[in-house]
């Protein structure tokens, strides 16, 4: 009698791959919370720019006042594309500064340049050899206690080639985490201090005497936007230092694999800047990176920051 051969399945080579890295895949990308219904925009057109973040704002004069009417709908279109973009505005930095704050009080820095007021930052990077504030993904001021709700930057000079700036959504980030992740971060919270992402320009003698009026501070490594509800990682690479009560070898993995998720493209916009145009991004849903990639070049750019709540 003949046997009959009984086909077995085929078999694979070990393929692992090393752990807590970035894969390509299908992505979860969800603009808006669950929940939210989309409406049309009465008072201006919006041109989307990505998938989940960032769009262009057309027929809006954001040198005159807003009116209730018009902030509210602009509020709404910053909640759910997290940046804007107006071509062309040409804002005086006091007309920049009144713009701002529509959405409340506006922050001062004394680690950043001034310019025309107390209010507004200048990057004036005539020296592109210069180190200056790019090349890194963050968060702004994460290391105060009430972090900014948002800030709006308008470019002064263009270099002919680079100088973008990119925004990343990390609420899509968070949603594309594994579940295990979730589950083991959700509730935890973190250390944020001004020093790791200033001592990469400023000696230790500029540095030391603020540190009293900037103490590190705990953020939950996980927020609830404020506005929307919607869960979004807080941690950037700039201001955050460990995870509280974690091992520190723990709490460094976890970090770096939290730190990477800002660099998924499909989570980004990225924006190619003209003399005058202005962006107003959510820095309490966003990261955001300025290439610097411009030299021989200069780079002249103005920001208004507003003050935030604290992260929930």
């Amino acid at each position: 009698m003949t046997a009959i051969a009984v086909p077995t399945a085929p078999v694979l080579r070990d393929h692992r791959i090393p752990a807590d890295g970035l894969y390509e895949g299908v992505r979860v990308l969800n603009r808006l919370p669950e929940g939210w219904e989309p409406r049309p925009y009465e008072r201006f057109e919006v041109v989307p720019q990505g998938r989940t973040i960032g769009a262009e704002i057309r027929g809006v004069d954001l040198s005159r006042p807003l009116g209730d009417a018009l902030h509210a709908e602009l509020n709404r279109a910053l909640l759910e594309w997290k940046v804007l973009f107006f071509r062309g505005a040409h804002l005086t930095s006091g007309a920049q500064a009144a713009f701002a704050r529509n959405w409340g009080e506006l922050e001062t820095n004394p680690l950043l340049a001034r310019g025309a007021t107390e209010e507004v930052v200048r990057f004036d990077k005539k020296d592109p050899t210069a180190p200056t504030f790019e090349n890194v993904w963050h968060t702004d001021v994460t290391f105060r206690e009430r972090p900014a709700l948002g800030a709006v930057l308008q470019l002064r000079e263009v270099p002919p080639f680079g100088g973008d700036t990119m925004w990343a959504d990390m609420a899509a980030a968070y949603d594309n985490l594994p579940q295990e992740v979730k589950d083991r971060i959700d509730g935890a919270r973190a250390v944020h201090d001004f020093i790791p992402g200033f001592s990469r320009f400023y000696p230790a003698e500029r540095l030391a005497p603020l540190q009293e009026q900037f103490p590190p501070v705990e953020h939950p490594v996980v927020r609830r936007h404020p506005e929307t509800g919607r869960k979004m990682l807080f941690v950037n690479t700039s201001f955050t230092t460990r995870i509280v009560g974690w091992d520190r070898a723990e709490s460094d993995r976890m970090l770096r694999l939290l730190f990477q998720q800002a660099h998924v493209p499909e989570y980004q916009v990225r924006f190619r800047w003209q003399a005058g145009d202005v962006a107003f991004w959510d820095n309490r849903a966003t990261q955001h990176y300025a290439v610097a990639d411009y030299a021989p070049h200069g780079r002249v750019a103005e920001r208004v920051a507003i003050a935030g709540d604290r992260p929930q």
